[in-house]
């Protein structure tokens, strides 16, 4: 693959995957713009932290601003000329969408735009954007391909991820912007998100506190090491989307286009059940849970696996770092950051 992005925007830097993204571009010499808006859905001192290892680098600018703050895009988009960007920041979270809905419109519909705008005008050559295996929904025939519809979310997190691509689509059709959406599959690693079902189970077990087993623990997720993700986001960063000469407007495809636009799942391919996740989780710490058993969730699915062969053919990857390696990582940050 070769890459050929000088300066890159990545927004959302502050944060879990965008963190690992940026530091990925700087040590490949590209010079990033981070922008994020630092705002308080988990503990801000974990976005300061990352953002200071960023700010090491000459090549990084941070910038904090929201998405939806319409004038402070433009301004950004006006003042640097971006080769691509890679959109990144949301408002996360499946439980927490149930709670506060309109921060899910305010970040991901209205922000989105707002990325999408400065893509058009300013000309600039491909857009990624994260979407989420979330969008598969009420779908049940595994693994979860592009191909299939997705117009069944059982979350408003989902709603807006789906509303992303369709959004993407139309400004790839109506002005030639490639875009390229990547559904992410449970993404778990050092510097991880503290809302994550890793993460909560390394503290609460280290504290001697229950934790929380969804679903009596018959979830089964396709957990995707950080590391998988960035390679697979720079891969794809690399290989621009092209237009579908075989797609057919009788028998729309969804994963492809007659416009320069594609989707991507990025997922490890070989799901997990939560319980020998959490069996995992108790080799690396060397000490035994304490379960509490509850119900599946409101907005949660009970299954995610990735069909993989798309990214497999065009851009030659496919994660494969096992579970137990990848946690044994995080439990190794997590002691380490937190000086255990």
């Amino acid at each position: 693959m070769t890459f050929h992005y000088k300066t890159v925007l990545v927004t959302g830097a502050a944060g879990f995957i965008g963190f690992h993204l940026a530091r990925r571009l700087l040590d490949q010499g590209c010079r990033v713009v981070g922008l994020d808006n630092l705002n308080d859905y988990y503990d801000v001192s974990y976005k300061t932290a990352r953002l200071a290892r960023l700010a090491k680098y000459p090549g990084f600018t941070f910038v904090k601003e929201d998405l939806a703050d319409r004038d402070a895009m433009s301004r950004i988009f006006a003042e640097t000329a971006f080769d691509a960007v890679v959109n990144l920041a949301a408002q996360a979270g499946v439980r927490y969408s149930l709670i506060n809905p309109q921060a899910y419109v305010s970040s991901n519909l209205a922000g989105f735009v707002n990325i999408l705008e400065g893509c058009r005008h300013h000309r600039v050559g491909h857009l990624v954007f994260a979407s989420s295996s979330s969008v598969y929904g009420a779908n049940t025939r595994m693994p979860f391909s592009v191909h299939d519809n997705v117009d069944h979310p059982v979350s408003l997190y989902a709603a807006s991820k789906k509303a992303n691509e369709l959004m993407a689509h139309t400004y790839s059709h109506l002005y030639g912007l490639p875009c390229t959406g990547l559904r992410f599959f449970t993404v778990y690693g050092p510097w991880g998100r503290p809302d994550m079902a890793l993460f909560l189970f390394t503290r609460a077990i280290l504290e001697d506190r229950p934790i929380q087993v969804f679903n009596h623990g018959k979830m089964r997720r396709d957990f995707t090491y950080i590391d998988d993700i960035v390679e697979g986001v720079v891969r794809v960063m690399g290989t621009l989307p092209r237009p579908n000469p075989a797609w057919d407007g009788d028998q729309p495809d969804p994963g492809t286009s007659y416009a320069p636009y594609r989707i991507y799942n990025i997922g490890n391919n070989s799901p997990v059940e939560l319980g020998d996740f959490i069996a995992a989780v108790e080799k690396a710490l060397g000490k035994k849970a304490k379960k509490e058993y509850l119900d599946l969730q409101p907005g949660d699915v009970p299954a995610t696996v990735a069909d993989v062969d798309d990214l497999m053919r065009e851009v030659g990857f496919k994660p494969d770092t096992p579970i137990e390696t990848g946690i044994e990582r995080f439990v190794s940050w997590y002691r380490e950051y937190h000086r255990l």
